[in-house]
């Protein structure tokens, strides 16, 4: 298996299109211990939130989509939108040219500079690709807009839900960064054995996913893993833990876990919550606090909040 992985800046890197001829033969490193693996034949039964009603002002449709957001958060922070104003060609187009990018010889991709905060822009994968990938370029460049428009829409509707200010969290986080990430697992025959990506939450406020056709995807809830059928014109919502820590007081109503705040922006409840739910029960902390516990300290999973809360309690002496 050596041609199939080397080493690079210290880490390992596969060739994909060569793990695919060994199918196997899988490296240690893609299997998961067994109490990480997970089987399920459950599918979540969520019904599909339509969010036209909610932009256009219609009351009916926008009582009847808050009630069914507070309700999936209140359960696990998760949710499936559809009619929610991105253009599905769009998105189709976005599925399409990463896959032109996945393609490219090992070699070739490992020359691409990788460099935190660079925008998804023409001028950005002209530069790295070549002219070839202008219109790569233009098709991330409008949908990174068309998300973060999304998520200023996502952002009001959860404010609605909670009964607070409209406004209130867009506004919160209306300087913030958005990230966009595009990710592929190769075919695997013996899937049993390996994970794309483990159990985690995220640590950031907001996630939109695109989920293509092939599927893959499971929700943890109710002690169960429940999987995602992919719906051609469905967005994924997740709230991530700092949307979580956002709204968390001492109450038996909790909103479960991308979008993130400036790095120096304190996170905290709004004080009208605190006023009408209860005492609050995690400290005001930074993003940067966040960011920096998660990558330097501790992979995100299901206790990623608690051993955040012990971890910066420790560090500030609090």
């Amino acid at each position: 298996m050596e041609e199939e992985k080397k080493i690079e800046n210290g880490i390992f890197v596969f060739d994909h299109s060569k793990l695919q001829t060994q199918a196997n033969n899988i490296p240690s490193e893609f299997i998961w211990p067994t109490s990480e693996i997970y089987h399920t034949q459950k599918e979540l039964s969520e019904p599909l939130i339509g969010l036209q009603g909610f932009i256009t002002g219609d009351e009916s449709a926008t009582a009847e989509a808050v009630e069914l957001i507070r309700t999936a958060c209140l359960k696990h922070g998760f949710f499936q939108v559809i009619n929610h104003g991105v253009d599905v060609n769009l998105m189709n187009a976005a599925a399409e040219e990463i896959d032109t990018i996945f393609e490219l010889p090992l070699e070739k991709k490992l020359s691409i500079p990788k460099k935190p905060g660079s925008p998804a822009s023409v001028h950005y994968l002209k530069s790295v690709l070549g002219q070839d990938f202008e219109r790569t370029g233009w098709v991330y460049q409008r949908y990174c807009k068309s998300m973060q428009k999304l998520s200023g829409v996502i952002f009001e509707i959860l404010a609605v839900s909670l009964g607070v200010d409209r406004m209130h969290f867009k506004d919160y986080f209306e300087d913030g960064s958005s990230i966009m990430r595009c990710k592929y697992y190769p075919p695997c025959d013996n899937s049993g054995l390996v994970l794309g990506t483990g159990p985690r939450s995220h640590p950031t406020a907001l996630t939109i996913l695109y989920q293509d056709q092939v599927g893959g995807l499971e929700v943890y809830t109710n002690n169960n893993w429940y999987s995602v059928r992919p719906r051609p014109d469905a967005l994924l919502i997740n709230l991530g833990d700092t949307f979580m820590w956002r709204t968390e007081i001492e109450t038996e109503d909790h909103w479960f876990s991308s979008l993130v705040q400036k790095k120096t922006k304190v996170v905290r409840p709004p004080e009208y919550l605190v006023l009408r739910e209860g005492p609050r029960i995690y400290p005001d902390f930074t993003w940067s606090d966040l960011l920096n516990f998660t990558q330097k300290h501790y992979r995100p999973n299901f206790t990623a909040l608690q051993s955040f809360v012990h971890w910066f309690s420790s560090s500030k002496n609090i």
